[in-house]
């Protein structure tokens, strides 16, 4: 073959392979024109929705918790703005060497902030700190280092700090309600979070708000039964009783007697909501609400009640309670001394065991058991307050002649303070029991009858008695009003028995007897030193917040006021007498 025609040979496959790039490279534009075409005029929403999601965020829009007002609008709880600092560890790494001006500003460890964004690598989002004032979470932005970012939440403040503590509990980091009137009504106190669509650049800072997706919704207001200002009386008192006689701890409680609202509420010890070290359990449980103990001769109104309004005794029936003391089985029931004859006021007015349990063996076991169950003993109150105790009244049926006798004072049973407080705001409330309540009403509630108006203006007569000089609970006059009330003295059990060192004080009353406005019971656990009777360590704690409360509230007088000074004065110095 030629050199020629071996030429020819050769160049016809470097033709073809050369047609054949042409034709792939025109075919290869043809579907990219095609799908340029395709995404712009047919399909023109793809490169929006991958814009889209490349740059447009859902954003959270915080809602504040709704605030926790007196029955007079004072605030007990409101929500106040913080921002939380997070971070995303991806883009923080590459600025690992300005953690220290973070951490400083920020005010945490170093080294912390340092395991916490490595060991959190592969996350987007991760806290640094919960809850800084927005000038310092404005500090560590000003630094400018990627990827550290500032979230709006909301903190519960409580502007009545210890004072109200028990009442109205806390909420968690989180917001959520945790103890008190904070848990009770969490679910109406609780925002709604709202959110946002908005564009976010490649460095993840919002440059705008594209849509609404969802309204924030703050949580509602909660108006409740407390008087702030009986509150802080009542706290004051108690807190003085409780130091003076270096109790294991004390409760009071206000109960308005035409509602069953609750107007103040305090324990000791008490603990601040506003400080999160201050939550222990011995420190933050509602110790009115929650334990139960005996309550000893303050039960025997109820006793007497009972008996009175079954027809088997009146005011003035004649009990004979000598020797002083009596024995049922193997159980010595004694009095201080012995008393004697005496009609059923003097067996409240001197606090006689022998009296009241004689009274008590009287009644059928049934009869007993639903009067007091009527008064809300062994039930819940249906205030709703978390953690709330039923006490303790067992079922007649499993009842023996001892026990009705030591239930006649107080022993045998349980009650809570509040428990104890609402059965005496029946007694003054003509016999009716309402439901005991935190919430401020606007209208009368409807009540429960438990005995006859005649019964319990019998048993207020009788209760007024116990204030005066010849009964156990003189220290409880109120100057200017008439007051009823009952002592208790109770001993702590422990193993074996009943301690012989160990006791409740106990004092239980109602005011003004001519028109029953308040019902207060105070409960002093286990006062240390000399005096531990109801009648001297509880007592005086109830006349201190029973005649503030009073002038609070501007309840007239019904008593007989004593003599201004400038009267004594005056008749000391009488021109006749001098003369």
């Amino acid at each position: 073959m030629s050199r020629r025609s071996k030429k020819q040979a050769a160049a016809a496959p470097v033709g073809w392979r050369a047609f054949m790039v042409l034709a792939g490279l025109f075919v290869g534009a043809a579907l990219l024109v095609y799908r340029a075409v395709d995404l712009q005029v047919f399909d023109d929403g793809f490169l929006s929705r991958q814009g889209d999601a490349r740059h447009l965020r859902v954003a959270r829009l915080s809602a504040h918790r709704g605030p926790i007002l007196d029955r007079h609008g004072e605030p007990l709880a409101v929500s106040t703005p913080v921002d939380s600092l997070w971070a995303n560890p991806g883009e923080v790494t590459p600025e690992i060497d300005r953690l220290a001006e973070v951490a400083q500003v920020a005010s945490v460890s170093q080294d912390w902030l340092a395991r916490r964004l490595s060991s959190n690598v592969n996350r987007e989002f991760v806290y640094l700190r919960r809850h800084m004032p927005p000038n310092d979470a404005a500090r560590v932005l000003r630094l400018k280092v990627p990827g550290i970012y500032t979230q709006r939440e909301y903190r519960r403040y409580y502007p009545g700090g210890e004072v109200t503590g028990h009442l109205v509990g806390f909420t968690d980091i989180d917001d959520h309600g945790q103890e008190g009137l904070e848990l009770a009504y969490d679910e109406w106190l609780r925002g709604h979070p709202g959110a946002k669509r908005v564009m976010r650049d490649r460095l993840g800072h919002t440059i705008a708000d594209v849509e609404s997706i969802r309204v924030a919704r703050p949580g509602q207001t909660l108006e409740t039964s407390i008087d702030l200002r009986i509150q802080y009386l009542a706290y004051r008192e108690l807190k003085r009783a409780y130091l003076d006689h270096r109790a294991v701890s004390a409760s009071v409680v206000v109960i308005d007697v035409d509602s069953g609202e609750v107007l103040a509420l305090a324990n000791q010890p008490s603990f601040n909501p506003n400080k999160r070290e201050d939550y222990e359990a011995r420190r933050y449980r509602n110790r009115a609400a929650t334990d139960i103990f005996e309550p000893g001769s303050a039960l025997k109104p109820l006793i007497v009640a009972s008996a009175i309004e079954h027809g088997l005794y009146e005011p003035h029936t004649v009990i004979d309670t000598a020797p002083g003391y009596m024995r049922i089985g193997g159980w010595l029931i004694e009095d201080a001394r012995d008393f004697g004859a005496i009609d059923v006021t003097t067996v409240l007015t001197k606090s006689s065991n022998v009296g009241a349990t004689k009274i008590a063996l009287s009644l059928e076991s049934g009869q007993l058991w639903s009067t007091l169950a009527g008064f809300g003993l062994g039930n819940v109150t249906a205030s709703g307050f978390p953690g709330e105790s039923a006490g303790l009244l067992n079922d007649p049926v499993h009842w023996r002649p001892i026990t009705q006798a030591t239930i006649a004072y107080g022993y045998g049973l349980s009650v809570t303070p509040l428990q104890l407080a609402q059965a005496y705001a029946t007694l003054a409330a003509d016999g009716v029991r309402y439901p005991v309540t935190f919430q401020k009403l606007e209208s009368s509630p409807v009540g429960q009858r438990v005995v006859s108006p005649q019964t319990a203006q019998a048993m207020l007569s009788m209760l007024e008695t116990v204030i005066s000089p010849e009964g156990t609970g003189q220290l409880a006059a109120v100057p200017g009003y008439r007051v009823a009330g009952k002592t208790g003295t109770s001993k702590k059990t422990e193993a074996g028995g009943y301690a012989d060192d160990r006791y409740r004080s106990v004092f239980a009353g109602v005011a003004p007897v001519s028109d029953p406005q308040l019902a207060i019971v105070v409960v002093i656990d286990e006062p240390r030193g000399r005096d531990y009777y109801g009648g001297d360590v509880a007592a005086p704690v109830f006349a201190s917040v029973m005649s503030g409360a009073l002038r609070l509230l501007a309840v007239p007088p019904d008593g007989v006021l004593p003599p201004a000074s400038g009267e004594i004065l005056q008749a000391a110095i009488d021109p006749a007498v001098v003369q």
